[in-house]
């Protein structure tokens, strides 16, 4: 059996959501045991975004005022969004906006490694979905990371794994939000 097939999601913790209005975002911080500047060029490098992150990069984002096209991973028809980086202080913040909503990374020193606060507009009704996906994703890049990789999961992909159920239903119930059905039903 492959690292993959082994991989089970954690528990999902360490997250909540900041209303503004109509503007939900969601925190979400994960503990990995690796340095700023390794984690910084893992959400920094295309190469390394393609191994975890559910977008492919055509530039590196490690710098502000970066122009760069981001191809979400796993969308039902090729969906291409161009950002431009507003920050970028290696190894500690990064901001930049992918299909419409603002994204802003966190990297903190912490004991053994880094503290990563992930800040992410999304629309209400996907917020937990969101976090979910979110969630697989730094499991992987902290795979990715340990070199012991586990493939990107990401899309529609994440909603096969097992585990992706559970992780949606535990953050809609630590966000007050109801969990979407997934697979959606029919229309009768």
């Amino acid at each position: 059996m492959n690292a993959r097939e082994q991989y089970m999601p954690s528990a999902g913790t360490s997250a909540h959501i900041q209303k503004d209005g109509d503007t939900w975002t969601l925190v979400l911080v994960r503990e990995l045991r690796h340095s700023p500047e390794a984690v910084w060029q893992a959400l920094t490098d295309p190469a390394q975004l393609h191994e975890w992150a559910p977008f492919d990069a055509d530039r590196n984002l490690g710098r502000a005022g970066v122009k760069a096209h981001l191809t979400t991973v796993g969308a039902p028809a090729p969906h291409v969004t161009e950002t431009t980086v507003t920050r970028a202080d290696a190894p500690r913040l990064l901001e930049y906006r992918w299909g419409g909503n603002d994204m802003r990374w966190e990297l903190e020193p912490a004991e053994g490694g880094t503290r990563l606060t992930l800040w992410a507009s999304i629309d209400r009704r996907f917020i937990a979905m969101g976090a979910a996906g979110w969630h697989l994703c730094l499991d992987v890049l902290d795979h990715l990371l340990s070199h012991d990789p586990i493939g990107r999961i990401a899309g529609m992909d994440a909603m096969k794994v097992e585990g992706w159920q559970r992780l949606n239903t535990e953050y809609s119930k630590q966000f007050g939000v109801e969990a979407p059905a997934w697979p959606p039903k029919p229309a009768s």
